[in-house]
Parts: structure tokens; C-alpha cells; sequence
């Protein structure tokens, strides 16, 4: 059952008591509709507010950060908004503080904060990054590292800066097209705000908005008004999807669907209050989901994990007569060059 409350009257647009410079992002293009309504909401709420958003819709990049190889765009970012051999990185002629960048979702982030930032709102350190809301909603923990909206997420919060990911059940919309304010991305923009100015209502001025390491992923239903649908606190497995490959045997080509029946797999639970509904779940019967995520992707502590590390016991132990997990625990970290992910790919 919905509650009472109309998004007006949840949002309150007067100047809050705590402004705070948000870091904005998305994975659908920095003309997005859903990500300019946003925007104004923030910055008509007293916030200062910047954004470095992909030149052109990034979807479905996850956190893969990949940086453009050309100094100038090959053709015209989104909606013709800037043509083409303007600068790779550059600013919406409109507004000086929206930004593109022609990249993903997390090299925008990275860019936002190694570039932008220091080259021209130096001293300006973001408070809060927002990614989204995105067109559609990213629900379950497969979709956590194949969605660019949370890959701009975790970039961010990898670099000690707390993020929310917002992702809404509208369609794509340019920003100019959104022409009043019962327009779907209008709709979703202030359920975001109702969310977003909630975690900032409630920190205390000085103070983080979320812990070091921590994010938060919200989804939000279809909405037909401005009901602000019930605020649900949820995980992230639970009746989640993942996918399975379909072939078409016309055009010997594969693509998507949902696995069924639900895969085990996606869905186990060991971290976390395992009592709590699934965003899936939650989402699917009209609620918005909001899912708190950390950083660190270590196993838990349980049996499980004691049982796979015993299966290498011995090569833990090979040699040295004790497990040199001791002896890394004391020693100063090594100054060698590793060979990484990114470095086999370039080879």
C-alpha cells in the first residue's frame, strides 16, 4: 500500500541547512533527462553541484574504466549537444558546470576527480557523488559490476568518497524534452531528491555521509504520480536475476534473458541481514530499494571460507613450517612492480 506522502511535499526545496558539493555522474550520457531534473533539484536545494558525465551513453560498462585515446571527439556527443572535434573533455555550452567527458562512467569519475577538479574548482572536494538516475533499474549483485551507474558508483567510493547509485523505471529522455514536472524523468528525479536529501538531512554537519568504504544503490519503481512510493531498506540478492545466453539460430548470434528457474548462485547470502527483502523483490511490488554495499569483497568469516583455504593448507605452509600469512603481516609492504589485469591486456 502506498503512503500518504506526495513527493512536493517530501521534497521541500528550501536551502537546507547543510549544503554539500555533490559530484554528479550517470552511465546514460551527460544530456540525460533524469540526470538534469536531478541536478536542478540539488542546486535549487542550495547545493553546489558539479557534473563529469560520459560524452555519449556509456550503458552497461560496469566499473571498467576506459580512458579515450583521442584528444578531440570523433563525433558528436549526445544529442548533438557538442560536435564533433570539440575537446575529448570539455563543458556543455549551456552551463559551465555540467561536463562531459569521452569515457565510462568510471574514468568520468576518475577524470572528475584527478582533472576537472584540481585544473579548475581547485580546493573543491566533493561531499557526496550521485550516479544516475538511470534509465531503468540495476537490481542484484550481477548487475553491481555489469551497470555503469554503479561502476561510477564504486569509483567513487573506492577513492574514499561516499556515492549513492539511483536508478529509476523510466525510458530515455533528452534533457530538453523533459518540458514539465509530471514528466517520468521529472517523477524520478524527485524520488531521488526525497532519498538523496534524507541521508544528507540526517548527518550531522562535519561529518561523512556514509562510512569510509561504504555505498548505497537505490531503485525505484514506475510511478504514475507524484506518490512517493514506500521506502524500503533491502539487500541486494534476493529473487535476483542473472543471465543465461540465448542463441538464435537464424542469426547464429547470441543474446540475453534471465536464467530460470532463479540461480542459486546470485542470490546466496553470508553477508548482512539475510532477513531483509531483496531489492528485486521489492521494486517488483512498487516499493524503492535501498541497498547498502561496501568496498571490501573478502569472504566472510564463516566455516565456508576456513573450508576453501584448507584445501591449500599445504602450500600455505610449504616450506617456511608455519602459514607465511604471519610473516606478511609484520613485513613492509614490497616495492615491486606487479603485472596486472590492465598490463596483460595492453601486451
Amino acid at each position: 500500500m502506498k503512503v500518504a506522502t506526495t513527493l512536493a511535499a517530501a521534497l521541500s526545496l528550501a536551502p537546507t541547512a547543510t549544503a554539500l558539493n555533490i559530484l554528479m555522474n550517470n552511465d546514460d550520457g551527460f544530456g540525460s533527462g533524469n540526470l538534469r531534473e536531478l541536478y536542478k533539484l540539488l542546486k535549487a536545494a542550495g547545493h553546489d553541484v558539479l557534473i563529469v558525465a560520459p560524452a555519449t551513453q556509456q550503458s552497461g560498462q560496469g566499473g571498467r574504466s576506459d580512458f579515450s585515446t583521442y584528444a578531440n571527439l570523433t563525433s558528436p556527443a549526445q544529442y548533438d549537444i557538442v560536435p564533433a572535434g570539440a575537446p575529448a573533455v570539455g563543458t556543455d555550452p549551456n552551463d559551465s558546470s555540467i561536463w562531459y567527458y569521452n569515457g565510462t562512467p568510471a574514468a568520468c569519475t576518475f577524470v572528475a576527480l584527478d582533472y576537472v577538479l584540481p585544473r579548475y574548482y581547485p580546493g573543491w572536494t566533493p561531499d557526496l557523488a550521485l550516479a544516475g538516475p538511470n534509465y531503468g533499474t540495476n537490481l542484484g549483485p550481477f548487475v553491481y559490476s555489469l551497470s555503469g551507474t554503479l561502476g561510477a558508483t564504486y569509483a567513487a567510493v573506492s577513492r574514499s568518497i561516499p556515492a549513492i547509485a539511483l536508478s529509476a523505471s523510466n525510458s530515455a529522455v533528452a534533457y530538453f524534452n523533459v518540458t514539465n514536472a509530471t514528466h517520468p524523468a521529472a517523477l524520478a528525479a524527485k524520488a531521488s531528491y526525497a532519498v538523496v536529501e534524507q541521508f544528507i538531512n540526517a548527518t550531522t554537519e562535519g561529518s561523512a555521509v556514509l562510512p569510509l568504504g561504504y555505498g548505497i544503490n537505490v531503485n525505484i519503481p514506475e510511478l504514475s504520480d507524484d506518490t512517493l512510493p514506500p521506502v524500503v531498506k533491502s539487500r541486494l540478492t534476493g529473487e535476483a536475476e542473472t543471465d543465461v545466453a540465448v542463441y538464435d539460430e537464424d542469426k547464429k548470434t547470441f543474446t540475453w534473458g534471465n536464467v530460470r528457474p532463479l540461480a542459486a548462485g546470485v542470490n546466496a547470502c553470508y553477508n548482512g541481514d539475510c532477513s531483509l527483502p531483496g531489492e528485486t523483490y521489492v521494486v517488483a511490488n512498487g516499493g524503492i530499494s535501498v541497498s547498502v554495499f561496501t568496498i571490501d569483497y573478502d569472504a566472510p568469516s564463516v566455516p565456508y571460507t576456513e573450508m576453501v583455504f584448507a584445501k591449500v593448507e599445504s602450500l600455505f605452509s610449504a616450506g617456511s613450517g608455519r602459514n607465511d600469512t604471519e610473516g606478511y603481516q609484520t613485513k613492509p609492504a614490497q616495492k615491486k612492480r606487479m603485472m596486472t589485469g590492465r598490463d596483460v591486456y595492453r601486451m
